[in-house]
């Protein structure tokens, strides 16, 4: 699932539509993980004004109110004129010089249209940015004080920070040296600085190189990104640590992979 740098890694390739003309939206399936907003087919010739990015959604605002979309498990969002219909291409933004299309084969993303956003219910109780300026060390270690479950949890709540998924809650905590088994009430103030600190230049890090691409992701243009290189635990069960060289352990976590050194990680 594409988690916080390959949303906004996305967020950036359309960049160009903003100030653009949206003609006509095309549905061709409604059923995917909540039935696709019958509005969306009612838009026609609304000014797309500005394209944002929340936790993993992207908002594109258009006049009368904004196009929400979440790319599930398998959703793309890609440039598709001159490029032929497949199976699963749901949806189709029309504009003058570009087809924006949304691609999803397990059906599992969504496609919604809200007049306030601000308020809509899978937005208005997401926790800050965490490379915004309201992601704030202080309230972070308020939110910990108050947890006693699991950090890489704790770390994945998008109601305590916006849009860090598996991939990269495993790295942070892997940088941070916590083991993903710690309670975040137990952390001391410098083990919490470092935790914050990371998140930070985790995510940074990997919408500078573009995403992570593990599976099926690619950007709007259908470019792999090149975070994965550069990944020190997740995906490397098995293999040594990269700093102590014993074997990285693997264990279920909520039903997600959880990968880290029993050594460098306490």
């Amino acid at each position: 699932m594409p988690e916080l740098p390959e949303v906004e890694t996305i967020r950036r390739g359309l960049l160009c539509l903003e100030n653009k003309t949206l003609r006509k939206v095309i549905v061709r399936r409604k059923d995917l993980r909540w039935p696709i907003s019958p509005e969306l087919s009612k838009l026609k010739d609304r000014c797309l004004y500005k394209i944002e990015r929340r936790a993993k959604y992207l908002l594109l605002h258009v006049e009368g109110g904004t196009i929400l979309v979440h790319l599930g498990m398998s959703g793309r969002f890609f440039f598709a004129e001159g490029l032929s219909l497949q199976k699963h291409d749901h949806v189709d933004f029309i504009f003058d010089q570009h087809v924006l299309r949304f691609r999803d084969p397990r059906r599992f993303g969504a496609v919604l249209f809200t007049k306030d956003h601000l308020h809509h219910p899978l937005l208005k109780n997401l926790g800050p940015e965490p490379l915004g300026e309201d992601f704030l060390f202080e309230d972070l270690q308020r939110a910990a004080a108050k947890s006693k479950r699991a950090i890489k949890l704790w770390l994945m709540d998008a109601n305590v920070i916006a849009g860090i998924g598996n991939i990269y809650a495993n790295e942070i905590l892997f940088l941070a040296k916590i083991s993903p088994l710690r309670a975040p009430n137990s952390l001391s103030t410098s083990e919490l600085k470092k935790v914050f600190s990371y998140t930070r230049e985790v995510l940074q890090k990997a919408v500078d190189m573009g995403g992570t691409t593990l599976k099926d992701f690619v950007n709007s243009q259908g470019e792999a990104g090149y975070f994965q290189q550069t990944l020190h635990v997740y995906g490397n069960a098995g293999k040594p640590c990269p700093k102590c060289r014993k074997t990285l352990l693997e264990i279920k976590l909520a039903g997600r992979s959880t990968v880290y050194c029993s050594t460098c990680q306490v």
